[in-house]
């Protein structure tokens, strides 16, 4: 398996329901929603954009005519003593990554042609999930990388300025509210944990010995039956209720904040047996040694109940990115 499909099983999945979760209000994102289902979508409202930027595109253009030009692609916000996080780091299309700083504060750019970032071409492309995959990977990667020296504010997926001005315009325009938002992130960073159970080893410890009935033919032993099953049911929806409450507040104890998010779907994500629990967890940095060995601890409590938990992480803090920014 080559790096990208590694990354693609591990990360994309994550990554693509985020994407589609931040997106919505401003993308319409049927796209993404369809795709997972398999079905093809198209987005009806405009990318996103942060800040008051001017349009990327103010002409009409021939519908066969690429826009010239580029655009500021923008990864996240940090204080401006940020450090450049290296040459080997390259952003959104290979493009080199540079702090655009104003007003103590920093924003992750780079650089992007319209031909391929524009309204009208990014619309085309945001349908095309193998170019989703690959743009949502490098906008992760260069979080990660100014995330490995400082505490950033992660930005949204397709926050794109006209140039380096307009973004300097939003550090400013919005100075306090990032200052106060970086205070909060400091020191801390988001951990992933998903509870998975097995609902046929769930169900076969939850099943009462003595309940065949005596003849299995008669009308009276398919009712019998059938109330067993429905009683199986709820039963395994009850305890898998409560093991994902357990977990989640044994896990909310060793945190700062906590968010529980949409079970992702299997066929994209690939887990076995049926996500219970997905959440996202805001930690202090010197507590995570200390979430590890909690997560250790309830799995082989509730491993015998048919359950088994994955944690992932650091993370910079995609979950908990205040409203503000």
């Amino acid at each position: 398996m080559d790096e990208l499909a590694r990354w693609a099983a591990g990360r994309a999945p994550e990554l693509i329901a985020r994407a589609e979760a931040e997106a919505v209000a401003e993308l319409k994102a049927a796209l993404l929603r369809a795709a997972a289902a398999g079905a093809p979508a198209t987005p009806t409202a405009e990318p996103a954009r942060t800040g008051e930027t001017p349009p990327l595109a103010t002409r009409e253009a021939d519908p066969l005519e690429a826009p010239s030009g580029d655009a500021v692609w923008a990864y996240c916000v940090a204080r401006d003593d940020a450090e450049h996080p290296g040459d080997a780091a390259r952003g959104v299309g290979g493009g080199t990554l540079e702090w655009v700083r104003a007003e103590g504060l920093a924003v992750l750019c780079s650089t992007v042609p319209l031909s391929e970032f524009g309204e009208e071409p990014l619309r085309r492309n945001l349908n095309d999930m193998a170019w989703l995959e690959r743009t949502a990977r490098a906008h992760e990667t260069a979080i990660d990388h100014a995330f490995a020296q400082t505490t950033v504010i992660p930005l949204r997926l397709c926050t794109l300025f006209s140039d380096e001005d307009a973004a300097r315009r939003m550090l400013a325009g919005r100075r306090d509210e990032l200052g106060a938002d970086l205070d909060a992130l400091e020191g801390r960073e988001e951990w992933s944990v998903k509870l998975l159970v097995d609902i046929e080893a769930m169900t076969a410890g939850l099943r009462e010995p003595g309940q065949e009935p005596a003849d299995p033919g008669s009308g009276a032993a398919y009712l019998l039956l059938r109330r067993e099953e429905r009683r199986l049911r709820e039963a395994v929806g009850d305890r898998a209720a409560g093991l994902a409450e357990d977990v989640h507040a044994r896990l909310q104890e060793r945190a700062v904040d906590a968010r529980v998010r949409p079970a992702q779907n299997r066929e994209l994500s690939g887990h076995e047996g049926d996500m219970v629990l997905n959440g996202a967890y805001l930690v202090e940095r010197d507590h995570a040694e200390g979430l590890r060995e909690l997560v250790a601890e309830l799995e082989a409590r509730h491993r015998p109940l048919g359950a088994r938990i994955e944690l992932g992480g650091p993370f910079p803090p995609y979950s908990f990115v205040p409203e503000s920014a």
